[in-house]
């Protein structure tokens, strides 16, 4: 009988034990999700500030300097109970408000945009659970590289969600829901006069990524709405980039692709300027590091055209 009553103490324990350490399991996921939901989408800016400032780092180091500095802002558990995570921005703030992207002080002249803002990149380690690269983090390199060149640029940063739960519009509406940002942006800042659409591909990664001179790159594709009635500007100006691009990298752009007819966009606002522009860079799988290889080499080529143009 004791030798029983020792042995079903022992299973007490054990299943004791496990049930804790299922709990702290259930817990640690459950924070890191919390965490994942609630930081990820101010992390790109910062994602890309130390991308670029510390280029030489392998991946690894870069995403946990992200993660580190993403943390300090929640450094005291307690705040994560008081934080109101569900407060938003004014969607389409008034001419009289300041713009929710902050304007350069200068006279800005290249405006950046993402019609469908929450396309993703590979996340590629579990300390990068908390960060989820998008291709925002394409924009915020480019304003880098735009305003150390001497144009100033804005990356819009208002939600295109919020403005179709808003609307109650459909995720195909998202054109519309940028089309509106562009208005307001340029009645606010006349003197912009490029306008970059950023997107990601959906295809695999084979089809995605290229590697040149040992570098890999996130391959790029243009595209262009033939139902704008002014389609051949724009193509005209998208052929003078893909073509530097593929002269300096070589096979880098897969080229241009021109959409229109029946169960398509066919515009892409594109009507908007003949220097409006909609560039897709890689896919779902393609790393950050490859992204901003290819938004390096994009941002070069984009600057020596419109310097060639004056």
């Amino acid at each position: 009988m004791r030798k029983t009553f020792v042995t079903k103490k022992k299973s007490h324990k054990k299943r004791k034990y496990l049930f804790f350490l299922s709990m702290f399991l259930l817990g640690t996921i459950s924070t890191f999700k919390f965490l994942d939901k609630n930081i990820q989408k101010i992390d790109n800016k910062e994602f890309v500030e130390i991308l670029l400032s510390e280029a030489n780092l392998n991946q690894k180091n870069v995403i946990n300097k992200v993660i580190n500095k993403a943390l300090t802002k929640y450094q005291n558990p307690a705040t994560l109970l008081f934080k109101d995570f569900n407060s938003q921005e004014t969607i389409l703030p008034s001419s009289k408000e300041e713009n929710a992207n902050s304007p350069p002080s200068s006279l800005p002249l290249i405006y950046i945009y993402n019609s469908h803002q929450t396309e993703e990149y590979k996340a590629s380690n579990f300390v990068e659970f908390s960060i989820n690269p998008t291709v925002m983090m394409a924009d915020y390199i480019f304003e880098d590289i735009f305003s150390q060149n001497n144009y100033p640029t804005i990356v819009e940063q208002r939600s295109i969600k919020d403005i179709l739960n808003k609307n109650n519009w459909k995720y195909n509406y998202s054109y519309v829901a940028s089309r509106l940002l562009m208005e307001d942006t340029l009645l606010n800042n006349p003197t912009l006069k490029y306008f970059i659409d950023v997107h990601r591909d959906s295809l695999s990664k084979d089809k995605t990524t290229i590697t040149i001179n040992d570098k890999n790159y996130a391959k790029t594709l243009f595209l262009i709405g033939l139902e704008n009635p002014n389609y051949l500007e724009n193509l005209a100006f998208t052929e003078k980039i893909n073509n530097k691009l593929n002269e300096k990298y070589p096979s880098l752009s897969k080229g241009i692709l021109k959409k229109g007819g029946e169960g398509v966009n066919g515009v892409y606002n594109q009507d908007f300027s003949k220097y409006t522009i909609l560039i897709e860079i890689g896919g779902p799988e393609n790393t950050p590091t490859e992204v901003l290889n290819s938004s390096l080499a994009f941002a070069e080529c984009f600057l020596e055209v419109i310097n060639s143009e004056g």
